[in-house]
């Protein structure tokens, strides 16, 4: 399968996209994080990201601009649900890319994460599958947690203190 596979860091991408491989997909990434706060860390994610994928031959799509604003505006009133309203707008981003541009299927990074809401971002996955009739390539990535990590640590990839948004930094400091 042609997959089109959303990337939330360089070094969440290692054991995805690992796997990805060996089971014979062609992945291209794709780096849409409106969520990450403030602008340097985006730019610190994106920069490992880029020479990540520079040396493992990935192409990744990079769209043009930062609409932290439009992220802000969504969950400036409720950012108790911030979670799905994020996980909802990059998964389907990606989906729509997806299809747009007829790949087989779409998945995401996030799934990888021991932080992230797996099964809600495995039912919003299956969710924008039936609405927008494209597949989400499903698979549970947490099991190479820890060989990802050590990867990336043997890289010296630089690794994300917190999930991204303005709030997680927040919660990172104040628990």
């Amino acid at each position: 399968m042609n997959v089109l596979m959303h990337i939330c860091c360089g070094p969440c991408t290692i054991y995805p996209l690992k796997e990805l491989r060996t089971h014979g997909h062609t992945v291209t990434g794709l780096y849409y994080n409106p969520n990450i706060h403030p602008y340097q860390e985006y730019l610190r994610r994106k920069q490992t990201l880029q020479e990540y994928a520079e040396k493992i031959l990935l192409n990744v799509v990079w769209p043009d601009g930062y609409p932290m604003e439009g992220f802000l505006s969504q969950v400036a009133q409720r950012h108790e649900d911030r979670c799905v309203y994020c996980l909802t707008d990059r998964m389907k981003f990606t989906a729509e890319q997806a299809k747009k541009n007829h790949y087989d299927a779409f998945t995401s990074t996030l799934l990888y994460s021991r932080y992230q809401k797996h099964d809600l971002i495995r039912q919003i996955g299956d969710t924008l599958s039936h609405q927008l009739e494209i597949p989400f390539y499903y698979e549970d990535f947490r099991v190479g947690w820890n060989d990802g990590v050590k990867i990336s640590r043997e890289m010296g990839m630089y690794r994300q203190p917190y999930c991204g948004c303005i709030y997680s930094e927040k919660e990172r400091y104040c628990k």
